[in-house]
């Protein structure tokens, strides 16, 4: 097997394997939880925590109906850009890792990309039922204006500052207290392995 045939086949699997896994867990959360509803994994800093979000990765919101609707616009454009660079950097012979990463990446992006496209039109509100799929009356919203579904939540320890400290002196604090989901997780494994690639590259280019 060639090396662009090879390359080719492990980014055709890692895309396959998240993508199906990111799917499945959103469409089973769905269709089995209400918003705000919660399962118990590991004790209690290891959370299913069902909430959907209409901005970036891990909840952070932009801009309203039209903030929603450029940030799934752009994500259309980066998802191509990426696969383009995928499909580059298989033929110019580069490093598997370089091209694992932009996979992860892509998957990531497609994955909640789906969300924004579709799931406001095939699924039924989350919020005081669980969701039905493909509901008689319509799905919650148009096309591009979906929700993405988020569900991990690992708040790994909680305390209340001292009433003394300045600024947040008596407030609560929680450790990582975002939600996220699967094709978050890819996106930001993604990226932290790019960064090992170019790395590792330029410590290469300074030792020779």
């Amino acid at each position: 097997m060639t090396k662009v045939k090879k390359q080719s086949l492990i980014v055709a699997i890692v895309i396959s394997v998240i993508l199906i896994a990111d799917q499945s867990l959103k469409i089973w959360v769905k269709t089995h939880m209400q918003i705000g509803e919660e399962i118990p994994l590991i004790g209690s800093w290891c959370r299913l925590h069902f909430v959907e979000n209409v901005g970036m990765a891990f909840g952070m919101a932009f801009g309203g109906s039209v903030g929603k609707l450029l940030l799934t616009l752009f994500r259309i454009v980066a998802s191509a850009a990426v696969m383009w660079a995928i499909v580059h950097y298989i033929r110019k012979g580069a490093k598997t890792l370089l091209i694992v990463s932009l996979a992860l990446i892509f998957v990531g992006a497609v994955g909640n990309l789906i969300d924004c496209c579709f799931y406001g039109l095939v699924f039924s509100e989350s919020y005081f039922s669980v969701a039905r799929l493909f509901p008689t009356e319509g799905g919650y919203a148009p096309f591009l204006y979906g929700r993405v579904v988020d569900m991990f939540y690992f708040p790994l320890f909680h305390f209340r500052w001292p009433e003394w400290m300045p600024f947040v002196g008596g407030s609560y604090y929680e450790f990582f207290n975002a939600i996220f989901n699967i094709a978050d997780a890819s996106i930001t494994v993604g990226i932290f392995t790019l960064l090992i690639h170019y790395l590792a590259a330029s410590r290469t280019e300074k030792n020779q």
